[in-house]
């Protein structure tokens, strides 16, 4: 079982902020409500914010700031409108700035359930990409200087500013949606909407109602008409990640609407027709989607118009400390700190090390650092387990320290023993690096306090 996902409400009514904490509380999310827009700053700042729900209209601040701060200070939770439907234009408009989704009042609980989770699992798979200033050691604000990265650079330059399908492949955390973004903010259509969609993060079921909308009473929940993902990005571009999870089924739907830049919402008969450029993204291999009968191979010809294939981290090292020196800047102003550098021994190791995680997991490894190492530089000793070479065991220890033997203890049980030793050390350590603060090791482990606090007690660590 993964995480708990910790949803903020935001609304000035609190009858509301109650039955939707109670509502969210019993799906098993981790609940922080307040009720202005002020407020949701400053519990954004506090707390592991997975998916934020906020009302449009709000005290101090109202939903559409909210969302413009969010979406500058924390770019990849999202966030879900509350609306009325008198303001439902006003909530189209800000999907189009940049929304995840919204709901009506009165909503629809199971309506509600889909975005909720929806958003969880779409922040669960979001990249985390690097995003920095023009000028700094790169182009289109991407950071790299090598050979591979210029290449791409020279894709990105010729074919940005046509109306050209582009495919961009890649392994996870490499910045497949960053080149989307640089490819529609050097085109014609910069000024329209660019309309991100993780096709991972939608159910099969709800897939085709997500990218061409519904109309009102087609299918139960759909108390009111909602345009789809195409509609919203007329006039801009469309960028589907994780394409290759579409299933078959829809392929077909998609083709033809890339074809003739036309559909029909779910159960409607009017035909609507856009006008969008469309970027897919993917880090399988679709050939050999196609050769299994998972993917169709008139779609992937449509969608290979262009090609962008990026590196992973560990074929581009040299920019290894550019990005670092990036994300030293980035998290010195979000964590109050004043680093400096990276010493040269855990600079080395950095550059060594494989990076199965690339960009993403860069940057949880530099700011995990620097909360420790809080000012001047980071040494060796201030690396994680993964990365710092001494401190991995290999299989043959993580073996050794399983004393149960085959023939006197099932696999089950014997990999049980051995999760628990890992989780109990692991735990410790980090207890270790926070001097016990509690807080700080679950910001830390990536969990929510509650998980930590139930898992020390299951481990024995509470007393110690």
């Amino acid at each position: 079982m993964g995480e708990v996902k910790q949803v903020l409400v935001a609304d000035d009514e609190e009858n509301l902020r109650r039955v939707l904490t109670a509502q969210l509380q019993h799906d098993g999310y981790e609940v922080h409500s307040v009720g202005d827009g002020a407020a949701v700053l400053q519990a954004m700042s506090e707390h592991h914010i997975d998916v934020l729900i906020t009302d449009l209209r709000m005290p101090k601040l109202d939903g559409m700031k909210v969302l413009k701060a969010v979406s500058d200070r924390y770019p990849h939770v999202p966030v879900i409108l509350i609306t009325a439907h008198g303001t439902v234009d006003t909530a189209v408009e800000a999907l189009k700035l940049g929304a995840f989704d919204y709901v009506t009042k009165p909503f629809d609980q199971a309506e509600l359930r889909r975005v909720v989770s929806k958003a969880a699992k779409t922040r669960e798979l979001s990249q985390q990409h690097v995003s920095g200033d023009p000028s700094q050691r790169g182009r289109y604000r991407i950071i790299g200087q090598s050979e591979p990265m210029r290449a791409v650079y020279d894709v990105i330059e010729k074919v940005a500013d046509t109306p050209s399908t582009v495919l961009i492949t890649g392994e996870s955390g490499t910045g497949k949606e960053l080149i989307a973004r640089a490819l529609h903010e050097n085109s014609a259509r910069k000024e329209k909407p660019f309309v991100s969609v993780n096709c991972a993060a939608i159910p099969p079921d709800l897939l085709e109602s997500e990218l061409f909308g519904y109309e009102k009473g087609a299918f139960t929940g759909a108390v009111t008409s909602k345009p789809g993902r195409f509609e919203l990005a007329h006039g801009g571009t469309l960028f589907l990640d994780e394409i290759a999870e579409i299933p078959v089924s829809m392929q077909v739907k998609l083709l033809r609407a890339l074809q003739e830049q036309q559909f029909e919402r779910v159960g409607g008969i009017k035909t609507i027709t856009v006008n969008v450029r469309l970027i897919a993204a993917t880090n399988r291999d679709l050939k050999a989607r196609i050769a299994d009968g998972g993917f169709r191979e008139d779609l992937y010809y449509r969608l290979n118009v262009v090609h962008v294939h990026l590196p992973p981290l560990r074929d581009r090292p040299s920019d290894i400390p550019l990005l670092i020196d990036h994300f030293i800047q980035k998290f010195n102003a979000k964590l109050g700190r004043a680093v400096l550098s990276f010493e040269p021994d855990a600079l080395e190791q950095l550059i060594h090390y494989d990076w199965p995680g690339n960009i993403r997991e860069l940057e949880n490894v530099v700011e995990r650092c620097m909360i420790f190492a809080e000012d001047g530089d980071v040494g060796a000793a201030h690396l994680p387990a993964e990365v710092h070479e001494s401190d991995a065991p290999g299989a043959a220890g993580l073996v050794a320290g399983i004393e149960a033997k085959p023939g006197e203890t099932g696999l089950k049980e014997a990999v049980r023993e051995a999760t628990l030793k890992l989780e109990r050390a692991f735990i410790a350590r980090a207890l270790e690096q926070t001097g016990g603060n509690v807080t700080h090791t679950a910001r830390l482990l990536k969990i929510s306090r509650k998980s930590l606090q139930n898992k020390m007690k299951e481990l024995g660590l509470r007393d110690e």
